[in-house]
């Protein structure tokens, strides 16, 4: 299931970056607390 608007991708994309290392988890709390719980594998369905 892809995300349904912007700002969802968006707060997907942001949780794969910090879950990859490229973004603090500082930058947003609510994508950290996503990139905890969320495999990466199922960010990138999210955020494509």
């Amino acid at each position: 299931m892809p995300s349904t608007s912007s700002k969802q991708k968006v707060l997907f994309c942001i949780a794969k970056a910090i879950k990859e290392g490229k973004t603090p988890a500082s930058y947003s709390k609510q994508a950290a607390k996503m990139a905890e719980t969320m495999s990466l594998e199922k960010l990138n369905v999210y955020c494509a």
